[in-house]
């Protein structure tokens, strides 16, 4: 077989022609990756426009089928555009994928909602966003495969490290340009049209994207394959089919793309959902401190891709694991002290007691968001985790309601089934009761103003004894008249409750109104926090910074594409995008709001073991040589 020799290969440079391919591969993917950012990032906005007029259960459906086009559809456009890249070429593939991504983003910028358009406007969303997932699953193959084949053996890791800083950049961009229109227009502005601006941002970056990659030729380990007549003419069966090749592509997901993946995850996404959704710091100020944690740390994934070419690629990856495995926990926990102090030290004095009846509580796996746990155990454990309130489970009678204890109050939860149509306000008295017993106890807890109508003022002090509220007295003071109509339309009253009125007096009840968590903004430690995220990005960059160049690397040219891209987005579709919600159960179960990180502990263990023991060192190989 005629190859170029080792020795030949290393020793040239890269051609001005090679770096722009590098760089026009990265750069295209970089807006991919925007563009596959923003609907997670404004899946909020997206929901009001498209999913609110609709039932419970379709609302659900929706979702799944969000969910599914997001991570699970992603290995699907692996095979799908990884068989094409094979057969094909490579250029010509990953240009398709991104005028699928490009388009399909910029449509759901333009596409009317639901009010408008019915029930078609979820429907086109949803397939928009399967296209999405599709056109992201065959572009990351491509474009790695891409510059592998252009750069030299001794500097592979190297440019190949570029292409792994697109969905950090991506994330950034698609931070900074949402966080640009929304102090642009307004946050009220951007609630009711602003959000489709970021989308309409990536018709630019397509038409950039798409003038870049046409000016690109095929890549030269492909073109000699062609020329040699070696190429494959089933690409899939012969990845996945043959045991040689199946098992090339086993060791890469289990030894490699799976602790890959949630290290990148718990750095990129879970940090970021810990600080919000745990920690309770404000969602802007999250942002801001993920985008410079990002700016800060992506250069690392250029420094360990060049650094595999000196030391070998699997060094550094493992080392990676080994980090996050033993570090995640105390990281996370200097997070919470770093960013909500109050918050954690409530957490060292306090802890509840859950006393619920055999079989009563559940494990809450919900990757959807769209399941309902019913049982009084579940509802009071779900509070307790969502309030990021560390508790035990003790055993009750049979048959009794669970109750939960915390510091000398005793709240009593409810069935959710058996309550029927009380449940609501079962469960608005058991959350104001929870909130207070837990604001006694020291957790950092405030109530907003909120607005009551007069129809309303007496049952509102009832219920709200601690404010030490005089009907009377409240009456007696400032007010506004209101038309019913408005009070209605606003959902603080319903036509029934206003009695035939046309105008009510309103009242504005300081600190009445709902109970939620926060992180003081003046006591969070930025340095601190920023210094954490960054080391969680560290993290990310030491095992995915070479993770391109060696997966290349362990398939052979007539496969490459498709063998490569399939463990890659299994690892990162999969055991990555499940990260969030495994960790948010398994915290839930135990009650500590740090347990879930043994999900990503035990993954990254067991890819460090099985890495360690079957998968070999890439770094130099030829890749005409590989069979």
């Amino acid at each position: 077989m005629a190859t170029t020799s080792v020795a030949e290969t290393t020793s040239r440079g890269m051609t001005r022609e090679e770096k722009k391919v590098i760089f026009a591969s990265s750069l295209g993917t970089v807006f991919e990756w925007y563009d596959f950012y923003l609907y997670g990032s404004l899946a909020a906005f997206i929901g009001t426009a498209f999913f609110s007029d609709y039932p419970e259960a379709t609302r659900n459906i929706f979702a799944l089928l969000a969910f599914a086009a997001g991570f699970l559809v992603r290995p699907f456009g692996a095979l799908v555009f990884g068989r094409i890249g094979d057969l094909v070429g490579r250029k010509y593939t990953f240009l398709v994928t991104i005028l699928i991504m490009g388009l399909s983003t910029f449509l759901v910028g333009v596409l009317p909602g639901s009010a408008s358009w019915g029930i078609a406007a979820p429907v086109i969303l949803i397939i928009l966003r399967m296209l999405q997932g599709l056109a992201l699953g065959g572009e990351y193959g491509g474009a790695a495969t891409y510059v592998a084949e252009h750069a030299p053996d001794n500097k592979r890791g190297y440019y190949t490290s570029w292409i792994q800083t697109t969905a950090t950049l991506g994330l950034f961009l698609s931070l900074i340009v949402i966080l640009i229109v929304q102090n642009a227009v307004g946050k009220d502005a951007f609630a009711a049209w602003g959000w489709r601006i970021p989308f309409l941002v990536s018709c630019l970056l397509l038409a950039i994207s798409v003038w870049i990659r046409m000016s690109l030729s095929e890549s030269p380990a492909f073109k000699k394959m062609k020329e040699e007549g070696k190429g494959s003419k089933a690409p899939l069966s012969e990845a996945f089919g043959q045991w040689k090749n199946a098992r090339i592509a086993l060791i890469a997901l289990l030894g490699l793309t799976a602790g890959q993946a949630v290290v990148w995850y718990a750095g990129q996404f879970y940090s970021l959902f810990f600080l919000q959704n745990v920690l309770k710091v404000d969602g802007q100020s999250v942002n801001i401190m993920i985008a410079i944690a990002l700016l800060i740390g992506s250069g690392f994934f250029v420094f360990f891709g060049w650094l595999s070419d000196k030391v070998g690629r699997k060094p550094i990856i493992m080392a990676g694991l080994l980090l996050a495995i033993l570090t995640y926990f105390p990281l996370f926990k200097a997070l919470t002290n770093a960013a909500n102090p109050a918050l954690a030290q409530a957490e060292q004095t306090v802890r509840a007691t859950v006393t619920a009846a055999p079989g009563d509580c559940t494990f809450q796996f919900n990757p959807v968001g769209t399941a309902k746990f019913n049982n009084s155990c579940d509802i009071a454990t779900s509070f307790l985790s969502k309030s990021s309130v560390p508790y035990t489970i003790a055993e009750g009678p049979a048959g009794q309601p669970a109750t939960v204890k915390v510091g000398d109050a005793t709240v009593t939860s409810y069935d959710a089934t058996a309550a029927g149509k009380d449940a609501t306000a079962k469960g608005a008295a058991f959350a104001h009761d929870m909130n207070l017993a837990l604001q006694k106890s020291g957790f950092p807890l405030a109530r907003d103003p909120i607005k009551v109508p007069d129809a309303k003022l007496d049952a509102f002090i009832a219920a709200n004894p601690e404010l030490g509220l005089n009907a009377a007295t409240v009456r007696a003071g400032e007010k506004a008249v209101t038309p019913v109509a408005d009070l209605v339309k606003a959902k603080l009253l319903t036509a029934d409750q206003a009695g035939g009125a046309t105008d009510m007096p309103v009242y504005t009840i300081a600190k009445g109104g709902a109970f939620k968590m926060v992180a003081d903004p003046a006591a969070i430690n930025w340095p601190l926090t920023i210094l954490i995220l960054t080391i969680l990005v560290i993290y990310v960059t030491m095992v995915s910074g070479p993770i391109a160049a060696i997966l290349v690397e362990m398939f052979p040219t007539r496969i490459r594409y498709t063998g490569m891209s399939l463990p890659y987005h299994i690892g990162n579709g999969w055991f990555g995008g499940l990260l969030p919600a495994t960790v948010f159960a398994m915290s839930a179960a135990k009650g500590d709001i740090y347990y879930g990180l043994w999900y990503p502990i035990a993954i990254a263990a067991m890819t460090l073991v099985i890495g360690l023991i079957f998968v070999r060192e890439t770094k130099g190989v030829n890749l005409d040589s590989i069979n």
